[in-house]
């Protein structure tokens, strides 16, 4: 049986130049799948808006389809590090509102962390997720929830004062006692910089290679999600395709009658096939 990480691991993976697997995953049976392939960590993703209930972004997404999510990912990978994405103002009004919605977390889905967005201005809800017991997971760069003050879902990083500004969120997020961090779609000069300045765990999520690990979302790493492929995402299969494949020959195959066939069907007990076929008859000559 596979051992789960804590974050005491991921500091060690940290200290030895090991790097970290991450995917963004939904479902029991991909949870499984992540699991049984060795993965170290997944994150319950409010990506979940885009990639399984089809909205044009994040913010649509409540705190009880993360929960029903997570609990599925959880029953999937009884095994692995699970983290809870926290969804558009389940955290941003209050620091209490940010640990009632954190602790939902944990009691009803069984995660080891949550994450939320944003750096200096969300640390006091970091600082008071993690004084009420919790482990946090902190995620600058581009902000998905942000992406309207942003200008869209654009890179971060990539001028000196924004690089200045990742660098201030890291530090404030590192500050306010999260145990790790997510990077988002940085130049990897920023990220490298980060990684080596903070003493906690920095994973990527398009912010290059010199970071303690590595997260894709598995519908755009397994090419599920055809909507739009980020600029970072490595496709490692073709699922709509292999999909679409299966489903155009199933109604081929139905159409032209060629499925059931035999091997398909339950058949009646010899005997009892025998007894069903007087039956049959002698409802007729009622009729």
């Amino acid at each position: 049986m596979k051992k789960k990480k804590s974050i005491q691991d991921f500091y060690t993976m940290k200290e030895k130049g090991e790097q970290i697997t991450y995917i963004t995953s939904y479902d029991y049976p991909t949870a499984t799948f992540a699991e049984r392939a060795g993965i170290d960590m997944i994150l319950v993703g409010d990506s979940l808006g885009m990639c399984v209930y089809g909205y044009e972004g994040t913010m649509p997404v409540i705190m009880d389809q993360m929960i029903w999510h997570t609990e599925a990912v959880r029953r999937g990978a009884p095994n692995t590090f699970v983290i809870g994405d926290m969804p558009f103002l389940s955290y941003q009004t209050t620091d209490a509102a940010a640990v009632e919605n954190a602790g939902r977390f944990y009691k009803e889905a069984r995660v080891d962390c949550v994450k939320l967005e944003g750096g200096v201005r969300v640390a006091s809800k970091i600082k008071a997720i993690v004084e009420a017991g919790m482990l946090v997971m902190g995620h600058i760069g581009l902000t998905p929830q942000s992406s309207s003050q942003l200008g869209g879902f654009k890179a971060q990083g990539r001028t000196l004062d924004s690089a200045k500004a990742q660098v201030e969120d890291a530090l404030a997020v590192q500050e306010a006692g999260a145990g790790m961090i997510l990077l988002e779609a940085i130049p990897p000069e920023v990220s490298g910089y980060i990684r080596d300045t903070l003493t906690i765990p920095v994973l990527s999520i398009g912010a290059g290679p010199y970071c303690d690990g590595q997260l894709l979302i598995v519908s755009d790493m397994l090419g599920v999600f055809e909507a739009f492929t980020p600029k970072f995402v490595k496709r490692y299969a073709e699922v709509a395709k292999i999909c679409t494949d299966a489903l155009t020959n199933y109604v081929e195959d139905v159409r032209a009658k060629k499925f059931p066939e035999p091997k398909h069907i339950y058949p009646m007990i010899p005997e009892e096939l025998a007894k069903f076929k007087e039956w049959t008859a002698s409802q007729k000559k009622k009729k």
